[in-house]
C-alpha cells in the first residue's frame, strides 16, 4: 500500500508514545493485531493472577470464609469505586454488579419511579438492540408507558424531548458507527425538560475521559469485558448520583439491596446509598478477575488514553481513506475528533466477508449488521505500528480479491 505516510513517521509515534510500558500487562498472541477491544478486551496478566487466588487459595482454602476473609461480599462496592475514577463518579455511586442489560432495566425503573408524573421514555432506534428490549421489557409491566425513539418518532433525539418524558436512554458511543454524543449538551437539554438522563457507557468507558458528575448525569450504566478488560461475561457497572440516593427504587429488590442482608427480614427494606441497584449474590470468580485487570489503571492518565486514541483512530482513517477508498470502502465513523469514541467503523457491502478474511490474516475486529466493520482501537496495548500494517493487509486483501473466497462468506453464530 503506497501512501503519504511514512513507516518511519510511524516508528517515531511508538518511540514516543508515554502509553508503550502498558502492552506488555496483556497477554497478546503472536501474530495477531487485536481490534476488537471494544467488543471483548484481552486479558490483563494480573487478572490471571488474581483468578487463581482466587480459586485455590479463598475458595479451595479458605471456602465460605473469604466472604469475610478475603472481603468477598463487599467487591460490589470496592470495584465500583475503582470504577468510578473511570467515569467522573465519586466514591459509593458506582457498584459493579449483575449484567448491562439487567442494570438498564433498574435504571430505567429508577427514572422512572423519580418522575412518577410522566409517562414517556426517549431513546435512539439505532442504539444497542438490549436497550430497546429493555425498555420493551419496562413497558410490558407499565402500560401507561410511552415509548419515542430517535430515527423513528423523530430525526433527533433532542426533538422527542418534552416535559411528558420521564427518561431518555442514550449511548455515549454508537455501537455500529463509533459516533460520539456530546454528554454535557444532551443532559443539558433533558434536565431543562425535567427529565431523567440515564447514559450507556459501554463503548466509551476505558477509552475516553468519561465526567459524570460534571456532566450531570442521573444514571449510568457499562459493561467491564470490552476496554476494561474484565473477561468474557465480566459483571457490569451500574451509577447513580448521589443527589438520587435515598430515593433510589427499582423492583429486583433481591437480598443484597437489603438494608441488612443477614438480618433475613420477611420484607424488603432498601440498603443505604447505592444499594437498592444490587439484586442477588454475585459472580465472585469473575469479580477477582475484574479487580487484577482493574490494576492496570492505577497510573494511567486518561487525557493520554484519549489522545493516543485520537490519534490511533486519525491514523487508520487517513490510512484507509488513502489507500483503500478505491475499493468501495468508505467511513462511517465521524472525521470531527470530539464526535468520536475510540472506534473506527468502515461500510462496505461485503463487509462480513472482508473482515473474515481480515480475521485469517490476523488481523482481529468484527462485523455489525448490514455492512458495518469495525474496528477498536484499545491505547493500552496497541501500537501505531499495529494500525500501519492492519491498513495494509486490509489494503491488500481489497487489491487481490482474497476476501472473495467462498469459505469467507459461511456466517457464524457471533459475527
Amino acid at each position: 500500500m503506497r501512501t503519504s505516510i511514512e513507516p518511519a513517521s510511524i516508528a517515531m509515534l511508538d518511540q514516543h508514545d508515554p502509553l508503550r510500558s502498558k502492552r506488555d500487562a496483556f497477554l497478546l498472541p503472536e501474530g495477531v493485531i487485536y481490534l476488537d477491544g471494544n467488543s471483548l478486551g484481552p486479558v490483563p496478566k494480573a487478572a490471571l493472577r488474581e483468578l487463581k487466588i482466587a480459586a485455590e487459595q479463598e475458595w479451595g482454602e479458605d471456602l465460605i470464609r473469604s466472604w469475610n476473609k478475603a472481603g468477598w461480599f463487599d467487591l460490589p462496592g470496592t470495584l465500583g469505586d475503582r470504577i468510578a475514577r473511570l467515569i467522573g463518579a465519586a466514591p459509593g455511586e458506582t457498584v459493579i454488579t449483575d449484567t448491562a442489560s439487567i442494570n438498564i432495566y433498574k435504571a430505567l425503573h429508577a427514572g422512572l419511579n423519580l418522575r412518577p408524573d410522566r409517562s414517556a421514555v426517549v431513546a435512539e432506534g439505532s442504539g444497542f438492540p438490549t436497550d430497546i428490549y429493555m425498555i420493551e421489557g419496562v413497558a410490558s409491566v407499565r402500560p401507561d408507558m410511552r415509548i419515542r425513539l430517535e430515527g423513528v418518532d423523530g430525526p433527533r433525539i433532542e426533538d422527542l424531548i418534552d416535559d411528558d418524558v420521564a427518561v431518555v436512554l442514550v449511548n455515549h458511543v454508537d455501537y455500529r458507527t463509533g459516533m460520539l454524543r456530546d454528554m454535557a449538551a444532551l443532559t443539558g437539554r433533558i434536565h431543562e425538560a425535567g427529565a431523567i438522563a440515564i447514559w450507556d457507557l459501554c463503548h466509551s468507558a476505558g477509552v475516553l475521559k468519561v465526567d459524570l458528575n460534571a456532566n450531570g448525569a442521573d444514571f449510568a450504566v457499562g459493561c467491564t469485558y470490552k476496554y476494561l478488560n474484565g473477561g468474557p461475561g465480566a459483571p457490569a457497572f451500574v451509577f447513580a448520583a448521589t443527589r438520587h440516593h435515598g430515593k433510589l427504587s427499582q423492583p429486583l429488590t433481591g437480598w443484597w439491596g437489603h438494608a441488612s442482608p443477614f438480618a433475613f427480614d420477611r420484607s424488603f427494606r432498601p440498603g443505604h446509598g447505592i444499594r437498592p441497584m444490587l439484586c442477588g449474590t454475585q459472580p465472585i470468580l469473575s469479580m477477582r478477575a475484574l479487580a487484577g485487570a482493574l490494576e492496570v489503571w492505577e497510573d494511567v492518565e486518561l487525557d493520554q488514553v484519549r489522545e493516543k486514541s485520537l490519534r490511533l483512530t486519525d491514523l487508520f482513517i487517513a490510512l484507509v481513506e488513502e489507500g483503500c477508498g478505491s475499493f468501495g470502502v468508505t467511513v462511517a465513523v465521524p472525521h470531527e475528533r470530539t464526535a468520536r469514541g475510540s472506534q473506527v467503523s468502515l461500510r462496505h457491502p461485503h463487509g462480513y466477508e472482508i473482515m473474515q478474511a481480515l480475521i485469517d490474516k490476523g488481523v482481529i475486529g468484527d462485523f455489525r449488521s448490514p455492512d458495518f466493520m469495525r474496528f477498536g482501537f484499545a491505547p493500552l496495548y496497541l501500537s501505531y505500528t499495529d494500525v500501519y500494517v492492519a491498513a495494509s493487509i486490509l489494503y491488500d486483501i481489497l487489491a487481490d480479491g482474497t476476501w472473495r473466497a467462498s469459505r469467507f462468506a459461511n456466517r457464524a453464530t457471533v459475527t
